[in-house]
């Protein structure tokens, strides 16, 4: 058979554009889900090409819609695509993409935020994490709503190796709104660093790919948006739990434009504050003076580890949280007024 052949082959048979499924099932986007759909099978094709080379992978579709990436990754030629989709209103039109690919597209209508990733692949698929990444791949074009609690639950998940990466360190190439993909693959000092650049970077390999015009999108949304690809790192830059190390840069990061010995004074009871802060930025080797955004992931590395240190000396370290403390500051001063 000739290359143009063995190509046409891949391509799907005759369908309803996307632009007719949407006439035909009365699709419309609903703006309290924050659903932009990407109409240009030209930029659904390039979304999947960022992912690489998919031919016999196994793939997750977050939040199909009315199938333009679900078109392109069959052409990709995957093994099986498996499509979580929450809105009921898509359900028939992914049923005909998985008709015209010859059963190749597996529906299952739920949310991706509750969905068991972990038993979504069969188990001959899973790779120590040392090893080369699996043949499966996470892809989507994200509501903006969810994009970022799912993002930090997927790191939480590579830090713990569970959930889609239980199967090894899977690669995900998602959407999400321009100003977060800068935030995300942000460099130390950069205008963007924050919390997000150093969890996302100091447990994966994180690219921005391109950006996808927001005229592009349908309606289009107020911003443009960027595809970033994510690949877990075999030993993460920071070695201690996700939710201590959420903690240290939550905390730092809430005075963004302060110097951030702020920040990290809030890791610490009012009664230990001074002290504490002294010496974990001594014991790190952090200058007081520098802002968030200035500090590296060696600089966070070290003030975890003795964050660490500090709170094995004194369990009850961990479990302070600053915001609480002013909630029960501002319960009773306003109690004693009242009395």
């Amino acid at each position: 058979m000739s290359v143009s052949g063995k190509l046409s082959t891949l391509r799907l048979p005759p369908l309803p554009t996307l632009g007719e499924i949407i006439k035909l099932y009365n699709l419309r986007a609903e703006k309290h889900l924050s659903q932009n759909f990407l109409l240009d099978l030209r930029l659904t094709d390039k979304i999947v090409r960022k992912a690489g080379d998919l031919k016999n992978a196994y793939v997750c579709e977050v939040g199909p819609g009315p199938g333009g990436i679900t078109r392109s990754l069959i052409n990709a030629d995957v093994e099986e695509l498996l499509v979580v989709e929450k809105d009921t209103r898509f359900i028939p039109g992914l049923k005909m993409l998985n008709e015209a690919s010859n059963g190749k597209v597996r529906i299952v209508h739920g949310d991706i935020l509750t969905y068991r990733m972990d038993r979504a692949f069969p188990n001959h698929l899973k790779k120590k994490w040392e090893d080369d990444p699996p043949n499966i791949h996470i892809i989507g074009n994200l509501p903006f709503n969810v994009s970022t609690p799912l993002i930090i639950k997927w790191l939480e998940n590579i830090a713990n190796r569970d959930g889609p990466f239980t199967y090894g360190r899977t690669q995900m190439t998602l959407t999400f709104q321009k100003e977060v993909a800068e935030r995300m693959t942000a460099s130390t000092g950069g205008r963007q660093r924050s919390r997000l650049s150093i969890m996302c970077q100091y447990l994966c390999n994180v690219k921005n790919c391109f950006t996808i015009p927001g005229s592009a999108f349908v309606p289009k949304p107020e911003v443009d948006v960027g595809v970033v690809h994510f690949t877990p790192l075999i030993k993460p830059q920071i070695e201690q739990p996700f939710k201590l190390v959420e903690k240290v840069v939550q905390n730092i990061f809430q005075f963004r434009g302060k110097y951030c010995h702020h920040g990290v004074a809030n890791l610490f009871p009012e009664e230990q504050r001074l002290k504490l802060t002294e010496k974990i930025l001594m014991l790190a080797d952090v200058d007081p003076t520098k802002r968030p955004r200035e500090l590296t992931i060696s600089h966070f590395r070290n003030l975890c580890n003795v964050y660490r240190q500090l709170c094995d000396e004194d369990p009850n370290l961990f479990t302070y949280n600053f915001r609480e403390e002013l909630r029960l500051k501002k319960l009773h001063r306003v109690t004693h007024e009242a009395s």
